[in-house]
């Protein structure tokens, strides 16, 4: 099962941006995740084998100290069909559209939305943004994440389809099947008296 990271694992794939570094203009990055860096990330995901990732990304300074990240990520990924149990191949192509924040910012935002959860249905709100953390966004880190959510936790080979094994019912094989035995055993015990 394929899950985005919660901070307890390493990053596999790291490529740090200093917030500070970023030009108004804003900055492109094209990234190539190595072997090492593909094979760690699947040995995180579970996965048999990442054959290839990318990600593109524009990385562009807002109001507030807000830094918007957006781009797609791409990656080929070996999985295993759940049902003929074949090595698979599936191809990943996610959209990334993400806002960051200064951590107290974020923090702020949290506590908002915490004080409206006090029995009431909280407000609609768009996502809150991700923290930046030591003046530094990981553009990895996203395309990590981001290519986790989008594999399929239950691949199959195309044309595969799971067909239970359907038996015909027995007859004689039911809830009360013991207890139509007993009857009839009792009644032809009575018979041969």
């Amino acid at each position: 099962m394929t899950r985005p990271m919660t901070g307890s694992e390493p990053d596999p794939w790291r490529v740090p941006v200093m917030v500070v570094q970023i030009p108004d203009t804003g900055l492109h990055r094209a990234l190539e995740a190595s072997a090492a860096e593909r094979q760690a990330m699947a040995d995180v995901a579970g996965l048999r084998d990442i054959l290839s990732a990318q990600a593109d990304f524009e990385v562009v300074p807002k109001s507030g100290g807000r830094i918007q990240v957006t781009g797609h990520v791409r990656a080929r990924v070996g999985q295993t069909c759940v049902v003929t149990l074949d090595p698979i191949e599936s191809e990943i192509d996610e959209e990334v559209d993400l806002t960051f924040a200064p951590e107290a910012e974020t923090r702020r935002l949290e506590d908002l939305i915490e004080e409206g959860q006090d029995g009431e249905e909280p407000p609609e709100v768009a996502d809150a943004p991700e923290a930046i953390v030591n003046g530094i966004i990981d553009l990895g880190r996203i395309a990590t994440d981001a290519l986790f959510l989008a594999i399929d936790p239950y691949p199959r080979k195309p044309g595969a389809v799971f067909e239970a094994e359907v038996t015909a019912p027995d007859p004689e094989d039911h809830p009360f099947a013991a207890l139509k035995a007993l009857q009839d055993n009792k009644q032809g015990k009575k018979k041969g008296k």
